[in-house]
C-alpha cells in the first residue's frame, strides 16, 4: 500500500512538473509579440460568453412556439364582448376559463389557437387569432370534449373538496400519512386528471358531459394522499364518491 502511494505521489509530482513547464513555455510563447504585431499593441484578451438567457422576443416567426406577449395579446382578442358576457369560468365569474394556447402550424401566416372552457354551456371553445392582423379568424365550440385541466381548475377542485363533507376523507388520509392535522391547503401539492364516467359508474355519471377532475394530492415532501375515490364536478361545484 505504501509503495502504491509513493508511486502515485511520484507520478503526481512528475505530472505537475510537466504541466508547469508546459504552462510556462506556453505563457512565454503567447506573451511574445507575433511577427506582424505592431510594437505596443495589446494582446487580445480571452472572451467568456454570457451564460444568462437573453430576453424573450415579443413575437415569434413561422411555426415557433407562441411567446408570452403573443399569448397575452391573443387572449385579449379571443375573449370578445359576446363571449365574455355569455360564458362563465371555473369560479362562476363572467368569461370563459382559459386552458391553453398553441401556434397554428398549418396556417400560412402566424396564428394562435386558444382553448377555453365555458362552464355555463359545458362546451370547449376554440378561438383562432390572426396575430398579423390582430383579428379573430375563427370560433368553434363542441360539447363532450375534455382537454387537460389548468392549474386554476386544479386549485378550484381542491377548494371544492375541502369545503365538502368528503373533505374529511382527505383530512383522514393526510393524518394517516403525516401524523398531523391538515390545516387548509398549506403543505399540499395538487394535480389532477380529467375524469370521464365509465358505463357502470354510478358515482359520477355526468362526468364527460360536464367538467370533472380526479385529484392527485401530495405533501410537500412527496407523500401521496389517496383521494382517487373522490371525483370533483367542477361544473356543478360538488364532490362525489365513486361507487
Amino acid at each position: 500500500m505504501d509503495r502504491y502511494r509513493k508511486w502515485a505521489w511520484g507520478l503526481g509530482i512528475a505530472a505537475v512538473t510537466a504541466v508547469t513547464a508546459f504552462s510556462v513555455a506556453s505563457w512565454q510563447a503567447n506573451a511574445a509579440p507575433a511577427p506582424n504585431t505592431p510594437p505596443g499593441a495589446a494582446a487580445e484578451q480571452p472572451r467568456v460568453s454570457d451564460p444568462r438567457v437573453g430576453p424573450e422576443p415579443a413575437t415569434g416567426t413561422g411555426s415557433d412556439p407562441l411567446t408570452s406577449s403573443e399569448v397575452e395579446r391573443a387572449r385579449k382578442i379571443a375573449v370578445t364582448t359576446q363571449l365574455k358576457a355569455g360564458a362563465k369560468d371555473v369560479t362562476g365569474a363572467a368569461g370563459p376559463e382559459y386552458l391553453s394556447a398553441e401556434v397554428d402550424t398549418d396556417s400560412a401566416g402566424r396564428r394562435a389557437e386558444l382553448y377555453f372552457y365555458d362552464y355555463r354551456s359545458d362546451k370547449l371553445i376554440k378561438q383562432v387569432v390572426d396575430l398579423g392582423t390582430g383579428k379573430l379568424a375563427g370560433s368553434f365550440s363542441a360539447a363532450k370534449m375534455q382537454p387537460p385541466a389548468s392549474q386554476r381548475e386544479v386549485a378550484a377542485a381542491l377548494d371544492i373538496l375541502l369545503a365538502d363533507p368528503l373533505g374529511a376523507d382527505l383530512k383522514d388520509a393526510y393524518r394517516t400519512v403525516t401524523g398531523k392535522e391538515l390545516a387548509g391547503k398549506a403543505g399540499l401539492v395538487a394535480d389532477a386528471h380529467v375524469y370521464t364516467a365509465d358505463p357502470a359508474d354510478t358515482g359520477a355519471r355526468q362526468c364527460g358531459k360536464r367538467r370533472c377532475l380526479q385529484l392527485v394530492v401530495q405533501t410537500e415532501d412527496g407523500h401521496f394522499i389517496d383521494v382517487n375515490h373522490i371525483i370533483i364536478d367542477l361544473s356543478g361545484r360538488t364532490a362525489a364518491r365513486l361507487k
